[in-house]
């Protein structure tokens, strides 16, 4: 039992990190110049791999983290500290062409310090992966949780677009929002497709609702006890009345 349960739990997580993974392997390959993983611990993806391969094009792969007793240098070129917290020093800025952050601003209080910094270190892109829907985890400070909207406004808050969003939608998991940002929306708008919808397939009322979560939340029992009372209510004979009339 206890094997299972670990299973199912690391499960929640990993569902999430594997789709986002996925999501950052569609577009990685579009970008070239600097590269910065901010707050980018060890680089790794958790499936094996390190996301500066994602980034094929990169002419510089750079990491930053936070400090040495909080998952920090890890002896990598281009590897630097970086308190998102504290106001960005103006050499930073907008030296990165592009700037990834994987699951950390849920660990900061000031999250909107943290957000403007990230834009403020790019000239252009700036790639977002929040939690909307996960379990609390403490060890490091666990305060936000965000909605698709509210990244959307955290860019426009900061001179960058929306030009991509997404979210998995998997049964009892939790959910990532991937967000893609810039500050030249035309430049990457044929390049990608916005996703910000999802339909919950399986469902016995299928939704085109942007309905994020819904799955990780089933309404399943919900829907049953709604779908035979429709039933018991609603027959053939008065559907067809209703509809005649």
């Amino acid at each position: 039992m206890f094997y299972f349960n670990k299973i199912f739990y690391e499960r929640k997580y990993l569902v999430a990190r594997l789709w986002s993974n996925k999501e950052l392997k569609k577009f990685a390959p579009l970008f070239k110049g600097k590269i910065l993983n901010a707050s980018g611990w060890k680089d790794i993806d958790f499936n094996g791999d390190h996301y500066i391969n994602y980034f094929s094009k990169a002419k510089d792969y750079h990491i930053s983290n936070y400090k040495t007793e909080v998952k920090g240098i890890q002896g990598y070129e281009n590897e630097f500290f970086l308190d998102l917290t504290k106001p960005l020093d103006s050499s930073f800025y907008q030296r990165f062409d592009v700037v990834f952050n994987h699951t950390t601003l849920e660990h900061i209080y000031d999250y909107r310090t943290a957000f403007k910094n990230l834009c403020n270190l790019s000239n252009d892109v700036v790639i977002i992966v929040v939690p909307f829907l996960e379990q609390m985890h403490g060890t490091y400070g666990d305060f936000w949780r965000f909605t698709p909207t509210a990244i959307k406004n955290l860019f426009e808050e900061n001179g960058l677009e929306t030009v991509y969003l997404s979210f998995n939608n998997t049964r009892h998991t939790s959910v990532y929002v991937f967000a893609i940002g810039s500050r030249m929306p035309e430049k990457w708008r044929n390049e990608m497709g916005n996703e910000f919808s999802c339909k919950c397939k399986g469902d016995l009322f299928d939704s085109h609702e942007h309905m994020i979560g819904c799955r990780a939340i089933s309404n399943s029992l919900f829907l049953r006890i709604s779908h035979k009372l429709f039933l018991t209510f609603f027959n053939h004979d008065k559907l067809k009345k209703l509809t005649e009339e």
